[in-house]
This record gives C-alpha cells, sequence and structure tokens, in this order.
C-alpha cells in the first residue's frame, strides 16, 4: 500500500491485479484495517477450489476491495451518463451526490464482511433465522458486525464527521435492502443485482487466478454502456444498459454461464465442499461440547455480540489447523488425504423426465453406498423482474426499457442448469460402477 498526499485528506494506492491500482482515503484505510475486515484475509474466495484450480488461493479480501472499486466507477458511470434524470428522481444536488458515493463504496467494500469459513461451504451451517423458517445467510452476519461491531470506526473518523456524517446503520441498511432508504435504495443495485459490481468483480477475478477465460468480459464497454431507467414493472429507477451495449451484458451472462458449469459447480470442487461442511461440522460440535453449550453443529445465530465474535473466530485458517491436527473426523481425513467422495453418475445439465427416473433408480439400487446427492440448486441467471433492463430507443423522450432475454436469443435459449449427481466413497467407486452398468 503506497500513500499519496492530497490537499484535503491522504490517500493511498493498493495494486491490485485486476484493475491496477485501487485508490481509498485514510477513513477507508481505517476501516479496512480493523480485525472485522481483516478477518477476510483468512477467507478464500474459493473455498476448496484450489483443489482443482491450484491458482484459486486469492481470498475475500482482495476481492471486497475490488468490489469497492467496480461499485466507483459504475456509480460514476451512472452520474456521469444520468445526472439529469437522477437529480430530478432521486432529487439530488451535489452534495448529495458525493455523499452517497461515500456510502456505495463502503457498503460494497463491507458486504463480505460477515462471510462464513470457506465461503459458501459454511454457509450450510447456519441455523434457522425463526421470522422466516430460512436458514441464516452470511449478509445477515455482516449487518450485525457494521451496525454493532464496526459503528465506531465508521462513524468516529474526522474525514466522516466533517464531510458525510454516515453512519454505520445507513451502511447496514443499504446492505440490506431496507424499505426506509426510500428512493435512494436504487443505488443497492450496484451491490445486488444481475450486473452488480460483486459479480463483475468475481468473474474477473476468479477468472485470473483460475488461469481460464470463461468469465472474461469487456468490462469498460459495460462501464460506458451503464445507464439508469425507470423500470416499466416497478415504475421505480433501476440501472440499466443503453441499447448499444446489450451485447456486453449478453457476454457476462454467458460469463457467468460458463464459470458456473467449468468451476462453481465443478464435481470435484463440489465434493470437497461436501466435505468441508462435514469436517466443520464436526469441528463445531466438538467445541460446543467442550464449553457445555447445546451441540448443534451449527454457528451461533447474528443475534447478540457474544455470538457474532464466536462466530468470527471462525477463519479457513482455524480450520485448517485443526484438520491437520487430524480433527474434523472422517471428513476432515478425507480432505487432507484428498481422497474425496466420487461422482459416479450425473444427468445431463437440463435433465429430462428418463433422466430424473434413472437417478432414483440408481440411488434406490445402491441403497447406503451413496454418500451425497448433489444438485445445481441456484440458476445463474433470472429472468422476469430480475432480467437485465435495456433502455431502447434514440433518446430520453423516445426511449422504451425491454429486457435482455428478449433482445436475446442467446440469453433466451439458456435453461437454468439443474444437474443431479451422485457421489460415492472412493472405496466403493468400482462397485458402484458395476451395479450402475447392469443396471442400465
Amino acid at each position: 500500500m503506497v500513500g499519496v498526499s492530497s490537499s484535503t485528506t491522504k490517500t493511498y494506492e493498493i495494486r491490485d491485479p485486476i484493475h491496477g491500482f485501487i485508490c481509498i482515503d485514510d477513513w477507508e484505510k481505517q476501516i479496512i484495517d480493523s480485525k472485522p475486515f481483516q478477518r477476510l484475509r483468512r477467507i478464500w474466495q474459493l473455498a476448496w477450489t484450489n483443489m482443482v484450480y491450484p491458482g484459486a488461493v486469492h481470498t475475500r479480501f482482495e476481492h471486497s476491495l475490488g468490489v469497492m472499486h467496480v461499485a466507483t466507477q459504475m456509480f460514476d458511470a451512472i452520474i456521469k451518463k444520468a445526472s439529469r434524470f437522477l437529480l430530478s428522481e432521486l432529487d439530488y444536488n451535489e452534495a448529495g451526490i458525493s455523499r452517497m458515493r461515500a456510502l456505495v463504496r463502503l457498503t460494497s467494500l463491507l458486504h463480505d464482511v460477515g462471510h462464513a469459513p470457506f465461503s459458501h461451504a459454511g454457509e450450510t451451517l447456519m441455523e434457522v433465522r425463526p421470522e422466516t423458517e430460512k436458514p441464516y445467510k452470511h449478509e445477515h452476519y455482516s449487518v450485525y458486525i457494521i451496525r454493532h461491531l464496526m459503528k465506531t470506526v465508521i462513524e468516529n473518523h474526522p474525514v466522516n464527521q466533517q464531510n458525510y456524517k454516515i453512519t454505520a446503520d445507513e451502511v447496514a441498511d443499504l446492505l440490506e435492502g431496507n424499505p426506509s432508504l426510500g428512493p435512494h435504495l436504487f443505488w443497492m443495485n450496484l451491490i445486488s443485482g444481475q450486473v452488480d459490481a460483486d459479480r463483475v468483480d468475481y468473474l474477473l477475478r476468479d477468472s485470473h487466478h483460475i488461469g481460464v477465460q470463461y468469465g472474461i468480459f469487456d468490462l469498460q464497454r459495460f462501464l460506458v454502456t451503464l445507464t439508469a431507467a425507470i423500470n416499466p414493472d416497478t415504475d421505480e429507477p433501476t440501472i440499466a444498459i443503453e441499447e448499444g451495449g446489450f451485447h456486453v451484458a449478453e457476454s457476462m451472462v454467458m460469463a457467468r454461464y460458463q464459470m458456473f458449469t467449468q468451476v462453481y459447480f465443478q464435481h470435484t470442487r463440489r465434493a470437497f465442499d461436501c466435505h468441508a461442511e462435514k469436517a466443520v461440522q464436526e469441528l463445531l460440535l466438538k467445541e460446543q461440547k467442550q464449553v457445555g453449550a447445546k451441540q448443534t453443529g451449527k454457528f451461533p445465530p447474528p443475534v447478540n455480540q457474544e455470538n457474532v465474535q464466536k462466530y468470527m473466530a471462525w477463519d479457513d485458517w482455524k480450520v485448517l489447523g485443526e484438520l491437520q491436527a487430524g480433527e474434523g473426523g472422517e471428513h476432515g481425513r478425507l480432505i487432507i488425504e484428498r481422497k474425496h467422495d466420487s461422482c459416479i453418475f450425473h444427468t445431463p445439465e437440463v435433465p429430462l423426465h428418463k433422466d430424473l427416473e434413472k437417478v432414483q433408480c440408481i440411488v434406490e439400487n445402491l441403497g447406503d453406498m451413496v454418500s451425497f446427492m448433489d444438485e445445481a440448486e441456484k440458476s445463474w441467471y433470472a429472468t422476469g423482474d430480475d432480467d437485465v433492463p435495456i433502455v431502447c430507443g434514440v433518446d430520453r423522450a423516445h426511449e422504451k426499457v425491454e429486457r435482455l432475454s428478449k433482445l436475446s436469443n442467446v440469453v433466451a435459449g439458456l435453461k437454468p442448469i439443474k444437474q443431479k449427481r451422485i457421489y460415492v466413497a472412493r472405496k466403493n467407486k468400482d462397485k458402484a460402477l458395476i451395479r450402475i452398468e447392469k443396471l442400465l
């Protein structure tokens, strides 16, 4: 990190392999230097993907810096392109734009501060949220950490007090999409959406570190064609792309599709995700037993400071140390020895009814030999209200907002991945394959 003098406040430059130099001010530097944010240095961005792609050892720390940088570029591009539109729709003056820019930077910087060990693999070990009857997500931990553990470092720095007076609650509200923000909620699209800064950075960053070209797209063209428009379904302002740039939006969708199929849902990587989940669960049970707590095998929910502090003590380094010491049970041993379970059958990416019948038949025949089933549960692209808006027309007075899937035959023709896989322990692989051959 290099310090740079400024007439107003000291700034710093961080060298990044994707974006070149990422500039931060002294206020942001103190937030980055805080314990909650530094914890992200100890969490791999792609969990155990390095067992397949050895270069995938980058962290949530550098990704978070990248998301802040991209979100700032997107913000500036939208303000430049649609300033009159935004000033009228959101009632901004110049000071309001400057304040919102600072808020967007902080929110995008801290969006992953509550991530679990091994990223999304650890997210399966979160308690059920009573009000929704669905498991907590890392965003819930991020919001609690921002509101309660980072309040002082966010609010009390002179740069903030003299210029913006941004509160920790405002950062958390934007991250969780709190309706109380009113029209300012528009900027949440930069952090959570179909073409958000998070997605832009992880596609480019993951591709770079893995050594593939699947996630590469034209970022500069994307920024040049970024704008704002009124969503015809909600009548609210939304981030959109100009008609001349719809092909770059198309390429982003294709990039995510290819990264999903070739990297994120790669069969060996998914096996390690499963083993990591079971190993961390074993470690949680052990710790809970030692302190006399209820043995749930889950992370403590983000409902009080004691729970969140315990949660934050868990990172990849801690788990790796435990596994190296022989803890983590059978699944920990399989990870250390790299003897992961084997995929012995899978359906096509978009299975037909007959393919699903085969899966059911094989599972019933193999019985206890099946160690786990895997399925691509999340769609890599959503149409409908979440479809990327494309602004068509020669000027603002004659513009019309269309959906990307209506303009792009490529996107319209892609179907959600619903592939299913069957895994068995390595020692049972040959026996299982013989049974499947006879069965089919």
